[in-house]
């Protein structure tokens, strides 16, 4: 028999041997680690609900928080996507179905997104909570841009972009020089967060979240952080970078206003990928949610990201939404 336990405090999520050995682990991202879902909790202001499948020795989770009524996956606009973890010899689907029934007792509704669909995730867990009765609707929320590297080098790479970016960089990649650090360096970080600080994006969701992971990324030789700098020493272009379990993930990136004229952005871009293609030897690197098209330049894969939005009908506070639901399904179908 499959048990469900929710826990709230993640020390007693540490407690278990077994799903602390899964969460340390051979992740795939940094958004599968027990340090991602504590920095939610400490610098964002999400309070975690973490829910432990177990069943004999295997062991699956999955990492959610409260919202009002609601249930959420755990993850803010930091997070690539959110999925359900197993250890190795688990019956997923069988542990998917006791977590779905289970919910029905935490909340009338669900919300989980971005969620993958590359390894089956989001159509598992449709398929569970509708086996336990869930009114369930399934869209597209998003898209993820990769780049199967397939064995390339830097060079042959390179030379399957568009012309456009390589003659750009051909003509203004001199303009700036150009630093990468894998480790943490405090003054690096202030050169970031200044370029940020004069880039066209919004203010920051969470400094604090974003500098804590860029040191513990550091601590654990996996930070990649890029800056480009004009002749005078000044910073004009930052980005941060992992690298982890074979794959490169880009997380910010930006370049002052007044840089713009000569791409320090794209030269940046450039080292990076000759850092993770050639030194580190990564066979994919994921450039997150968004379909910026620059993206389109750099990567040659387009993944959805789906959103689950789950109600038990029999809740009268949910017939509106499930109405407004379902007619959006209609319309998208005619």
């Amino acid at each position: 028999m499959v048990s469900i336990v929710y826990h709230d405090e993640l020390k007693e999520v540490q407690d278990d041997a077994a799903l602390a050995a899964l969460l340390a682990g051979p992740a795939a991202a940094p958004f599968d680690r027990l340090e991602w879902w504590r920095a939610l909790a400490e610098e964002c202001d999400l309070l975690p609900l973490i829910a432990v499948m177990r069943d004999g020795r295997e062991r699956g989770v999955m990492a959610l928080h409260r919202q009002q009524r609601s249930i959420h996956a755990l993850g803010n606009w930091y997070s690539f996507r959110v999925r359900p973890l197993f250890t190795a010899g688990a019956d997923r689907a069988r542990m998917l179905d006791a977590l779905a029934a289970n919910l029905a007792g935490e909340a009338p509704h669900l919300v989980l997104s971005p969620l993958p669909d590359e390894n089956g995730e989001a159509s598992a867990l449709a398929r569970a909570l509708r086996r336990s009765g869930w009114t369930v609707f399934v869209s597209p929320c998003d898209v993820n841009h990769v780049l199967p590297v397939g064995g390339r080098s830097y060079a042959q790479y390179l030379a399957e972009r568009p012309g456009p970016l390589r003659t750009t960089l051909k003509r203004k990649g001199a303009k700036v020089s150009v630093s990468i650090d894998t480790e943490f360096s405090p003054e690096s970080w202030e050169a970031y967060e200044a370029v940020y600080a004069q880039s066209w994006k919004p203010n920051e969701g969470s400094p604090a979240f974003l500098r804590r992971f860029a040191e513990a990324e550091g601590a654990a030789g996996r930070l990649r952080l890029g800056l480009a700098r004009t002749a005078d020493g000044q910073p004009v272009a930052a980005q941060l970078w992992t690298v982890e379990s074979g794959t490169a993930f880009i997380h910010k990136l930006a370049h002052t206003e007044a840089s713009k004229p000569v791409s320090p952005g794209t030269t940046l871009t450039a080292a990076l990928f000759e850092q993770v293609i050639d030194r580190d030897r990564v066979s994919l690197v994921d450039f997150g949610t968004g379909d910026d098209p620059y993206k389109r330049d750099w990567m040659e894969t387009v993944r959805p990201r789906y959103r689950i939005e789950a109600f038990r009908a029999f809740h009268p506070g949910n017939w509106p939404a499930i109405t407004r639901n379902a007619l959006r399904v209609l319309l998208r179908r005619g």
